[in-house]
């Protein structure tokens, strides 16, 4: 199977996560509304009643809500695991992919202490890289790491679930030790997976270009004549009179409050779609790349004891094989 016949047959996981996602935000929302009626009527205080009611359904949100997402996220990485190594994949994808997380629940769970192990090393790196463009250029030097430091963040989400695929691939094994194995991969072929990701910021780019923009134009035609428009400009004046800054500006300006509206809108719109229906046909790809590249070299314990030094959690785990 090619990159866009697994992708085609993977999409349906993504397409009810966003069913789960718009039902979060409806859950809160809902949430949050119930408390602050409740709190006006009860004890005439509906911002109490609002945050109560937003903590309650944010709690939901998290326990419910995010573990099925996660779960179904999970299943359409072991089927795109799946198509890239076994070339096919059965009629019902997403009953096979709900099946093999059952299954493998305890390995999904080991993923996420493993996952949280490396993102820390990335983490000290991406720190390391601002205080070093700090000590260079100073606040320039400073925004030019952090800018690196988000690029290597994005690389990350990637490599993590690549990790997931490579862990769904060594099924033979435990899975702390296939998740062990997937977390070194990110070291011994970096540099041949980070090639990978000019392609993926290309894509990224131009989606924002081609989905984000658009709708941040009809945003703006909508909004632009709204009348509440200067009302709401005059009140955000009033709570930032003292401020002179150009972003405080920006926001009191009838005439420039609208492109704030509108850009927003459009990243979010743009996040949502981006997310549902580009990022997974480029995951086939780094997948596929990610896999191949340890299919002949299987991480050693040699490999284990050198990241072992760059990382404690990593070296806890470790101790338990």
């Amino acid at each position: 199977m090619n990159n866009k016949e697994v992708y085609r047959k993977t999409l349906g996981f993504s397409l009810r996560r966003v069913l789960w996602d718009v039902l979060a935000l409806v859950l809160l929302l809902g949430a949050g509304t119930l408390g602050y009626l409740i709190g006006e009527k009860a004890a005439k205080n509906g911002p109490i009643g609002l945050l109560i009611g937003g903590l309650i359904g944010l709690v939901l949100v998290i326990i419910v809500v995010r573990f099925v997402s996660y779960l179904l996220k999970a299943g359409q990485i072991a089927m795109m695991t799946r198509g890239v190594t076994e070339g096919e994949l059965p009629d019902n994808v997403i009953a096979e992919g709900k099946k093999v997380v059952r299954e493998r629940f305890a390995t999904v769970a080991v993923y996420f202490a493993v996952t949280r192990a490396i993102k820390g090393i990335f983490l000290q790196i991406g720190r390391g890289v601002t205080k070093l463009g700090e000590s260079i250029g100073g606040e320039t030097g400073g925004t030019i790491g952090s800018a690196v430091s988000s690029v290597m963040q994005t690389i990350v989400n990637y490599l993590c679930d690549c990790c997931l695929g490579w862990i769904f691939y060594r099924k033979d094994v435990k899975p702390t030790k296939a998740a062990l194995e997937g977390s070194v991969l990110y070291f011994k072929h970096g540099k041949t997976l980070f090639k990978n990701m000019g392609r993926v910021f290309g894509i990224g780019l131009a989606s924002l270009l081609l989905i984000g923009a658009p709708f941040a134009a009809i945003f703006y035609l909508i909004l632009k004549n709204q009348a509440f428009i200067a009302p709401l400009a005059q009140k955000i004046a009033e709570e930032l009179e003292d401020s002179t800054s150009s972003i405080a500006q920006f926001l009191t300006n009838p005439a420039t409050l609208p492109i704030v509206f509108a850009v927003v809108g459009g990243l979010i719109v743009w996040s949502i779609l981006h997310s549902t229906f580009i990022k997974p046909f480029v995951l086939v790809g780094v997948l596929r790349n990610y896999i191949e590249s340890g299919k002949n070299d299987i991480p050693t314990e040699e490999s284990f004891a050198a990241l072992d030094a760059k990382s404690s959690k990593f070296r806890k785990l470790h101790d338990k094989l």
